[in-house]
């Protein structure tokens, strides 16, 4: 069981008040943990480091910075095995797509580091013979990061990689529940060369106060953050105080639609692969299933054959599928839901119930919720409204395109959106027409590292992933030159 401190100024030290909090397996509740409790007065040490550090590292070459992200590249995939395991027991998730997201991880780094040699400048046609103009990109400052416990590795690199890339020092906030994973991290890019100050790291219970102590500081110049969109609504607002730039990438509620024409068995895997990863705790995972009427038992049936063989159980086990959801409020959430569809009408066709004990876990305070299929689902429940984050599918069917298309956009969200056809003119028209940042054409899994990601409306401001997520740390410098 490891014991982490902070990491600030180039050193692992303690919290000023000298606090530690325990970090425990969501699969049973054992503790695998200790990590320093920071507060208000950490995250100004962290941020003095990083203020420091800025001109030092701004003014190292873009070639010196891409060199350092390919070493942590290099040495976060060595250690991929390492990374995976500790990702499972403080979150709970299969280790094969624990191994999965290390590497996703890693190739925002190696994008980033790439990246960081093609940040360019122009010059612009003057309107004076006596004048030149030039256009020039230069690191926004000190960008502080808060990562959420659904993704502990890739949601970490995908914020720092592009500001480091970028020029920029930065201030990683974990979340609370999977701090171990962001820790380790941190050693491996220290191990690469990253100078001091450049990456700061301050765990915490005290996720309200230490925020806010970051988006007050004017010296912290960008806030990345992912999470829910209540609490992403309230960053914003704080950002604006000292005029910080923000990217959000916030909640989701991602229809996932299977017209007639669709390959139903390629379409029922997707779905299971889209819904269930994770156990169902992904901001782009598919919560609205809508099936053409046509074609919606004979879908409904393959999808519930395919959950019922889905394994639920301690991530480290051989073979399981599904693992706990991270606490007792998320299984609590899943359960109201299910339970409200049920008083509503719908059916239940796989699973629909939840376990404080699967397999060997010995753990009472073991969260697990079955891979569960509903049918006969309206939009009157709460499940066709707001995100489950849980390993639920409901079914809906559809008549016509129009009408899938206009239900899909109902709704305050717009991370992700997919849809299955063989239909060319059809697959233009609906991509066109969801009003969503990430469209899946015949494609449940379209995340990668050299694509934007973000979304529209209520899912967030700005975007990550590739030359995208790099941008979001520079400013723009407009130069004039009078050579007369």
């Amino acid at each position: 069981m490891k014991r982490y401190g902070l990491f600030i100024n180039g050193e692992w030290t303690h919290a000023l008040q000298g606090e530690f909090y325990e970090v425990t397996n969501p699969a049973t509740g054992e503790i695998v943990g200790v990590c320093a409790d920071g507060d208000e007065g950490d995250v100004e040490r962290a941020v003095s480091a990083a203020h420091q550090a800025f001109p030092v590292w701004a003014n190292r070459t873009a070639r010196e910075r891409a060199d350092i992200l390919r070493r942590s590249y290099e040495l976060i995939v060595s250690h991929k095995d390492e990374l995976g395991e500790i990702m499972t027991l403080e979150q709970g998730k299969p280790l094969a797509e624990a191994y999965a997201e290390v590497q996703y991880a890693a190739d925002f780094v190696e994008w980033s580091g790439e990246e960081a040699k093609r940040i360019y400048g122009e010059t612009i046609p003057a309107s004076s013979p006596d004048k030149r103009i030039w256009v020039h990109k230069q690191p926004v400052g000190v960008a502080a990061a808060i990562t959420p416990w659904n993704f502990p590795a890739s949601m970490i690199t995908r914020k720092i990689a592009p500001a480091l890339a970028a020029g920029c020092p930065v201030i990683i906030k974990p979340a609370e529940q999977t701090p171990l994973t962001a820790c380790r991290l941190v050693e491996l890019f220290q191990e690469a060369g990253v100078p001091k100050g450049v990456i700061n790291l301050i765990t915490s219970t005290r996720a309200p106060s230490v925020g806010s102590a970051m988006l007050a500081d004017e010296r912290v110049r960008k806030i990345g953050f992912t999470g829910s969109t209540e609490v992403g609504k309230i960053l914003m607002k704080q950002a604006a105080d000292t005029m910080k730039k923000v990217s959000l990438e916030l909640g989701g509620h991602a229809p996932f639609i299977v017209f007639a024409d669709a390959e139903l068995d390629r379409a029922a895997d997707e779905v299971i692969a889209s819904k269930f990863r994770n156990a169902g705790q992904t901001c782009v995972c598919a919560n609205r299933i809508y099936v053409e009427e046509s074609i919606g038992n004979a879908f409904a049936e393959r999808l519930a054959q395919r959950a019922k063989k889905l394994k639920m159980g301690n991530g480290l086990e051989k073979d399981v599928s599904i693992g706990p959801l991270i606490d007792g409020n998320a299984a609590d959430k899943v359960e109201g839901q299910v339970k409200d569809a049920i008083n509503k009408g719908a059916e239940v066709i796989a699973g629909g119930h939840r376990h404080t004990k699967v397999g060997k876990n010995p753990g009472e305070k073991a969260h697990f919720f079955e891979p569960t299929v509903l049918l006969q689902v309206t939009d009157e429940m709460e499940i066709m409204q707001e995100e489950t984050f849980g390993p639920v599918a409901p079914i809906q069917f559809f008549n016509s395109e129009e009408e899938v298309v206009k239900k899909a956009n109902n709704n305050r969200y717009g991370l992700a959106a997919y849809f299955y056809t063989q239909d060319l003119a059809r697959a233009i028209r609906v991509a066109e027409g969801l009003e969503f940042g990430i469209v899946g054409v015949n494609d449940g899994a379209p995340s990668t590292a050299q694509a934007p990601f973000g979304g529209f409306k209520e899912s967030g401001l700005g975007r990550e992933g590739g030359k995208y997520g790099v941008e979001e740390f520079l400013e723009t410098k407009y130069i004039s030159v009078n050579i007369k």
